[in-house]
This record gives C-alpha cells, structure tokens and sequence, in this order.
C-alpha cells in the first residue's frame, strides 16, 4: 500500500519505565528453572504508571524531536491492550498533555501487540491522503501475566510514539506497507478476565511466523526488494528466539536485526514492541539506511513497513532521550515488590 502524497516519520520518541525483575527472581518464586527463561528481565511499570503515563512521555520526546507545534496535529492515536480505563479514550489525555486539544481527532486502536503499528498505519493513510498535515500513532503496553504461567516471565511495559508528516521534513520517508490477516485464536482475554490466555506453542507456528514471513514477503514484493536488501529489519519481539527465527526463515543477516533487539533487556512490550523496536534503530541509523519494521498482532495480523532515512535524522536524533538510555535508567524489585507494583495481590 503506498500513498498518494509523499510522507515520513518527522518525530519519534520513546519511554520504558526504569524498574526491572530478573526473570530468575520469578523463575526461583514458581520453582522453575531460571536458565530456561526467556529473556534476563523486564520493565515494570511503577506504582505511579500505567499506558497513558507512558504514552504522554513517549509522546513529549516525539514532539521535542519533531520540533513542532501539537496544535498542528490532525490527529492523537494510541493503539494499546492495557489501556487504564475500559470505557474513556486514553487518546484524549494525552492530547490534553502535550497541549495538542481540542481541534484534532483522537482515538484507542485495538489489535493486540499490533495496535501499535494499526495506529501508525492509520496515520500514514491519514496524512498520505491529504486530511491532515501532521498525525501522531502510539504503541504503548504494560502488559499482564498470570502468575506462574509463561507469559509471566515476558509480559513487560513501554511504549513509541510516531510522528508522521510531509516528506520534505521527514528524519525517515515511507515507502509502502502491507497488512497480512486472518482469524488464528493464539492469544485472547475475555471481558472482566485478569490475564490473557494464549495457545502455548501454537503461538509461534501457525501464528507469529506465518503472518511475519508473509507480511515481510508481500510488502518486499511491493517495492521490488528483498528482506536481506534492507540494511535494518526489526521484528515484534515477545521473546529474544522470535525475531531471530523469523529472521532465519526469510534469509536476513542477524546482525540486521540486533539494533532493534530489545526483548532480551526489557521484555516483550506488546503495542510497544515493534514501534520501540524501530525506535531503537532510528538512535542509530544514518541518513540513506533503509528500513524493514514488520508487527504482530495475536488474533492474528501483521504490518510490514519500508523506511528510508533522511539527513535530518542526524539534526533530530538528540533532541530526546534515545531507547538505549532508557534500558540502562535501570531499579531492580523483587518478586514482593514486582507482585504490588503490578496489583498480583487482590485484597
């Protein structure tokens, strides 16, 4: 899918609290075996934090990088799972706070761990259509697991904000993208359940690998490219393995997909995941470097994007803290803690 006028990311800023549990500490609390967990540790959002903290922090560093005026913004979009309130927009708070209001539109986007790149989806049909010359897509998660159960060890909290624009003032300009759907029940939660549910090893094949690869493979199709042509490719990330399998199935070098890594410090950030994972690369890409982002969305969907970065990257790229700073802001709890923080225990 391409667009009619020609657009790009003009900011992007990120947020991943500075808390962390080694999965060891819930690995020893459950009596499992710490040397098979699935990534070192995780981010835990702190007492005073949930989605909409996150997302108005990520949402500030991408307008300091932007260097723009909220009022300008046609449009607030946040795509999440965890959002705080199950009827009121988080949307529209932080549009409030970055003093974006009242004239814009504002909206919750919903598709599991892709509702973060649904968001920037919209937001480059939105701007590439004309309606707005500005619009801002944010994927954000503190994301839940049952005690004891696998998801645990991963479910983890940050989040990206994406602002999309004119080309002429683009740090990357976009090329095209692709969304590939069906309807695969890997992963889900009822109304009024605690903790999602997911289908155990069903969620890597036919779900996360088949609608990645196909994502990936429709939208280089599109554009006349190969996977391994672009010189960045990040992947959503419930887990360190993940990315670099499916980076295997479709013939991409690893260390094309190691800048974006960040399951393996932070954990798996759902809505966040593949925007902070392309967050990651924008810290270090340098002008004329292309980019290959690729989503997932349990229920089940992907979105691939093709990116090209621009000069301005190098004039925009301090102007925010980058995600790197935000892994190494790190305050290690314990299991109690951890369990209080995220509201385990239910009086």
């Amino acid at each position: 899918m391409k667009t009619i006028k020609d657009i790009g990311i003009v900011g992007y800023g990120a947020y991943v609290p500075m808390y962390r549990i080694k999965n060891s500490d819930i690995a020893r609390v459950w009596g499992n075996d710490p040397i098979r967990v699935p990534v070192k540790e995780k981010s835990v959002p702190g007492p005073d934090e949930d989605a909409c903290t996150i997302a108005c922090e990520a949402a500030r560093n991408a307008i300091l990088r932007a260097a723009l005026d909220p009022k300008k913004l046609g449009a607030v979009w946040v795509g999440t799972e965890s959002k705080p309130y199950a009827v009121k927009p988080t949307a529209t708070i932080v549009a409030e706070v970055i003093g974006a209001t009242p004239l814009i539109n504002a909206a919750d986007w919903e598709f599991a761990c892709k509702a973060g790149t649904e968001a920037l989806q919209g937001a480059l049909g939105y701007v590439g259509s004309g309606m707005s010359d500005y619009a801002m897509a944010i994927g954000v998660d503190t994301a839940q697991g049952q005690p004891a159960d696998a998801l645990e060890y991963t479910a983890a909290a940050g989040g990206s904000a994406m602002i999309v624009g004119p080309a002429s003032e683009a740090l990357a300009t976009y090329e095209a993208s692709c969304s590939f759907v069906t309807d695969t029940p890997d992963f889900w939660r009822r109304q009024y359940e605690h903790y999602p549910k997911h289908a155990s090893r069903f969620t890597g094949m036919p779900a996360y690998f088949y609608h990645i690869t196909n994502a990936a493979k429709n939208l280089c199709s599109e554009v006349g490219k190969e996977p391994n042509d672009f010189d960045y490719v990040i992947f959503h990330q419930p887990n360190a393995k993940f990315p670099m399998a499916a980076a295997g199935m479709l013939g991409v070098d690893k260390e094309k997909v190691i800048p974006g890594l960040i399951s393996p410090y932070i954990g798996n950030t759902y809505a966040g995941s593949a925007v902070l994972g392309l967050a990651a690369v924008f810290d270090v890409a340098k002008p004329g470097d292309t980019v290959l982002c690729v989503s997932y969305g349990s229920g089940a969907g992907s979105d691939a994007f093709s990116f090209t970065m621009t000069d301005k990257i190098d004039e925009v790229r301090n102007n925010a803290p980058n995600v790197k700073s935000y892994i190494g802001r790190r305050v290690s709890i314990d299991y109690a803690t951890y369990a209080r923080y995220r509201q385990k225990i239910r009086m």
